[in-house]
């Protein structure tokens, strides 16, 4: 337990009373206090930023080993918003394999369930190894310090302001109020202390100062760095401070931060998988994590493991939703060979059952970003400015070479009509997003900002409550808390 306190923030807020073979084993690659305390140098700075964004990354196994049942062998994501949502089934033959999936899928999940308590421990993780670079970088003196110049300084703090937030709009959206640690956390007596929940308007406060900060530290280009693609930059702050005032209802802030991303050079590719199976080559991602075979530390897509062991498939719903002959159906997913393609980021099976795969987590890109704009525009009584966006994204589409090569035929994905009905355009937008953003973890979250999906879900069958517009918070968590974190309602 000794050595565990050494981290500064614990891996589940205070899950400091819990194992201490896993609470004591240090995360590959983290910086901890005494260490950055005892040795504040540009080195151990720079591997304090780098390691934060490793919560971000499908390797296997960065918080335990084979802890399927506390959720902590992958990120959760496609369990808690396309598993969770009408779009995936748990696996291709269903089995009893994994039985908390199953509970999400059909909503009998309580709080001790592993879907919520993987999804709070990666992300305050996470949260905890940035705010050690952030406490370093923002000491007036730390240029001095270390001889780290003001431009790396400046790019490394917006960098962190980012993931820092990044995984605060991950936990507000799914639990609402959640507790917001600015700095490392050194004592027993801290940790009870900040494990308060905070009402999430101020956690959306946050996650939007952050954001601003870090929109105007990093550099004024698509990149932050032409050789490091992966970091987080100056567009990343901008797509996701978008987001936030999305999510908030703050349609009127929306559609200029799009057209910032533009002006940057980000736009939609020529062909829709580009940004599935390519290297930061393309237009459109905008934030992503760079997977890599062979690295040391492993830093591979260890999400195609489960893959080849007949997780992830798509619901009869999902497939129905596609028009005839739209080709993104094929690129997400190849029923006949059981083949997510999106997710192995290939057309022919490559990757499948590879627990070190290379192939990118796509996390933004421009696409989604222009789908808030046509809904923020729609909210904002500007249908035709709305529909012209929908139907640009139907473009690309129509345009984009079968997995076989040829091309869509004529008649394919028309456009959208001129339409002052707000409902009709509503539903156009819903439609839109869900094949072109499918199995992108963004439906059950969409479903809910939108308010339906209790109906949605009931119509799927699903067993959907009120309580289900958030995710309980773990019992781990109250428990170590002595009380002091409140569950979410009517868990």
């Amino acid at each position: 337990m000794k050595n565990y306190i050494k981290l500064g923030l614990l891996i589940g807020l205070i899950s400091i009373t819990g194992c201490e073979d896993e609470l004591t084993k240090d995360p590959i690659g983290l910086t901890t206090l005494d260490q950055a305390n005892t040795t504040p140098t540009i080195a151990t700075i720079e591997t304090a930023v780098r390691s934060s964004y490793d919560l971000l990354s499908n390797r296997l196994n960065i918080l335990g080993e084979w802890n399927w049942a506390g959720g902590l062998v992958f990120q959760n994501d496609y369990i808690l918003q396309d598993i969770a949502s009408d779009d995936m089934e748990k696996k291709w033959n269903p089995d009893g394999d994994q039985p908390w999936i199953d509970e999400i899928n059909n909503y009998t999940f309580t709080s001790e369930n592993g879907g919520p308590n993987g999804l709070w421990k990666y992300n305050y993780e996470g949260i905890k190894r940035i705010n050690i670079a952030i406490e370093h970088l923002e000491n007036p003196d730390i240029e001095t310090i270390t001889g780290i110049s003001a431009e790396r300084k400046n790019q490394l703090l917006g960098e962190g302001y980012f993931i820092r937030s990044y995984y605060y709009f991950s936990l507000v959206t799914n639990f609402g109020d959640v507790p917001l640690i600015l700095s490392p956390v050194k004592t027993y007596q801290e940790a009870f202390e900040v494990a308060v929940r905070i009402d999430k308007s101020i956690v959306w406060e946050q996650i939007k100062a952050d954001l601003t900060l870090a929109r105007n530290l990093l550099p004024n280009s698509k990149y932050s760095s032409d050789t490091e693609k992966w970091r987080a930059s100056r567009g990343a702050a901008i797509a996701l401070l978008a987001k936030s005032e999305l999510y908030t209802e703050n349609w009127s802030q929306v559609p200029a931060l799009v057209d910032e991303l533009a002006a940057l050079g980000f736009a939609l590719n020529s062909h829709y998988f580009d940004s599935f199976r390519t290297e930061f080559t393309d237009n459109e991602v905008i934030f992503a994590f760079d997977h890599q075979t062979n690295a040391v530390p492993r830093r591979g897509n260890g999400i195609c493991a489960p893959l080849g062991w007949g997780f992830f498939a798509p619901s009869t719903n999902f497939l129905e939703a596609f028009e005839e002959n739209d080709p993104r159906k094929l690129y997400t997913v190849n029923v006949e060979l059981q083949n997510v393609n999106k997710m192995l980021g290939s057309t022919d099976g490559a990757n499948k059952g590879n627990d070190d795969a290379p192939n990118n987590k796509v996390y933004i890109r421009y696409a989604d970003a222009l789908l808030w704009k046509a809904e923020a525009l729609l909210e904002s009584n500007d249908f035709s400015g709305a529909i012209a966006i929908i139907n640009q994204i139907r473009q690309r589409a129509r345009t984009t070479p079968n997995v076989d090569g040829t091309m869509p035929p004529a008649g394919t994905l028309a456009g959208r009509p001129a339409a002052n009905d707000y409902q009709t355009v509503k539903d156009w937008l819903i439609h839109e997003r869900r094949v072109e953003l499918g199995f992108e973890n963004q439906r059950m979250l969409d479903l809910k900002r939108w308010g339906i999906a209790k109906q949605v879900m009931t119509a799927h069958g699903k067993n959907f409550q009120d309580k289900h517009m958030l995710y309980p918070i773990p019992q781990s968590e109250i428990d170590a808390s002595a009380g002091t974190l409140i569950q979410n309602d009517d868990y």
